[in-house]
């Protein structure tokens, strides 16, 4: 039965013709000038992701995201629960980021960027590589009938996944509890932290099934970003393409003919190397995570036959089409407006942003008190303080208004770290300076005579008439 020409759209390259079962990849790799770029950003990634969860600033782990005890931290800066709408912020920020990044430069995080693809190509591909060899003795191997050395071969490799996944799952769990909660787990005994230990060997067993078994389908299959790029590209958007109109049609090189064909000799290698196993010659595809692993395999091939480079390069349907260059059209320009409007409230809210948040509430069911004696009027004030900074802090609350006197009933002046202090006073103040029912009365809190926060409430009392 003869196939379409559009028969890779019905199905993902990594099933076979019949949808059955899947078609396992053996990606060969070719380290061109590309690839070597993608290594030392990839080993850079590599080291910040292990270094960053023991790396202080500011006596905190550069990044914590500890959702258990809802406490946030990012290069040094921590975020309480009371911070949320920060958070919020700040991941619709990274959203429109990736939206805007996506809409000019297509998928490239996935291949440049993404952890899975930096584990899987740069780390577990190249033990695999090590142990079995390229990409048609590992076919070869898996197609053989099991061997004492199959099997020694296929036992290390997965040992060493293994242990790396272990490795990860720590890592991992780092930034979720913190180093200091995961290093007494790994010191103290397992009993005193079964929680912990168990959580460490589930996330090893997802990790390695995702690094051994799962693989390219949690780019194609798991992860929604790929669908979201179909959305998100248009004809301006510059990806990794093959330029049609200068290789098509496709013919091998016969020595001593003249060539009436395209520079594309139809080597196949573009897809012997794509770690997803398409062919990028059909046009842009869902699978495609842009490692650019093909544009070094076709420039190789055009440097031997003489031809120019980047017959599939980083370019849009416009310029392979039309010759058109890049342009900035309005939905870039509408991207780009809102990513700059939220990181302008962003940083504004980063930046006045208190060390100490101060909520205070007049105490419920009371009304004010005259104090005839005195001839003064008191209204009783419930006041919380949270402490957003990493030491513990001493403090006092002062009214702006040089009359008004406070008193308390229950009295704290430390706030420890990342505590909560309850205050219980009254304010006071003289009826001669009333003039209205109901007023505004605002405090600044001081520490070590600094002004860290200011907050206002209600005061209602009897005008003097």
């Amino acid at each position: 039965m003869s196939q379409s020409p559009d028969h890779f759209r019905n199905q993902i390259s990594t099933l076979t013709d019949d949808g059955k079962s899947r078609k396992w990849i053996y990606p060969k790799v070719v380290k061109g000038k590309l690839y070597k770029y993608r290594s030392v950003l990839s080993y850079f990634f590599l080291a910040l992701l292990f270094s960053a969860p023991f790396m202080k600033l500011n006596g905190e782990q550069l990044v914590l995201l500890n959702v258990l005890e809802r406490k946030f931290v990012l290069f040094g800066i921590i975020f309480w629960p009371q911070d949320f709408y920060l958070f919020v912020l700040a991941l619709l920020t990274f959203i429109v980021f990736i939206v805007l990044f996506t809409v000019v430069f297509g998928r490239v995080f996935c291949g440049w960027a993404c952890p899975q693809t930096i584990f899987l190509e740069m780390v577990f591909r190249k033990i695999e590589i090590w142990i079995e060899g390229d990409h048609l003795r590992r076919k070869k191997l898996d197609d053989s009938p099991l061997t004492a050395d199959k099997v020694f071969k296929k036992t290390l490799k997965h040992g060493i996944y293994i242990c790396i996944s272990f490795l990860i799952a720590n890592i991992f769990l780092a930034y979720i509890i913190g180093t200091d909660a995961l290093l007494k787990i790994i010191t103290e005994p397992v009993s005193l932290h079964l929680t912990g230990f168990l959580s460490i060997c589930v996330f090893t067993l997802v990790f390695y099934l995702v690094f051994s078994k799962m693989r390219e389908l949690v780019c194609t299959v798991v992860c929604p970003y790929g669908r979201l790029q179909g959305v998100l590209l248009d004809n301006q958007s510059i990806i990794v393409a093959y330029d049609y109109e200068r290789g098509e049609p496709r013919a091998k090189r016969i020595k001593g003919e003249e060539n009436l064909a395209g520079d594309c000799i139809d080597c196949k290698l573009c897809v012997d190397v794509c770690p997803t196993g398409i062919d990028i010659r059909n046009g842009t595809q869902m699978e495609c995570v842009n490692c650019t692993a093909c544009i070094d395999a076709c420039d190789m091939v055009m440097e031997k036959i003489s031809r120019p480079t980047r017959l599939i390069g980083f370019k849009s349907e416009d310029e392979i089409k039309k010759k058109q260059a890049f342009q900035i059209n309005k939905r870039i320009y509408a991207y780009a407006a809102v990513l700059m409007i939220l990181v302008t409230v962003l940083s504004y809210l980063l930046l006045t942003r208190s060390d100490v948040k101060t909520t205070i509430l007049r105490a419920g069911g009371t009304l004010y008190q005259l104090r005839d004696k005195e001839k003064t009027v008191s209204n009783l004030y419930n006041a919380e303080l949270i402490n957003k900074t990493s030491k513990s802090i001493r403090f006092q609350i002062v009214p702006d208004d040089q009359n008004a006197k406070i008193q308390y009933i229950q009295k704290q002046d430390t706030l420890a770290y990342g505590g909560v202090a309850k205050l219980t006073f009254f304010v006071i103040l003289p009826q001669q300076e009333i003039k209205t029912y109901k007023s505004k009365i605002s405090f600044k809190l001081l520490s070590d005579d600094k002004i860290i926060d200011r907050f206002e409430t209600t005061f209602i009392a009897p005008p003097n008439d």
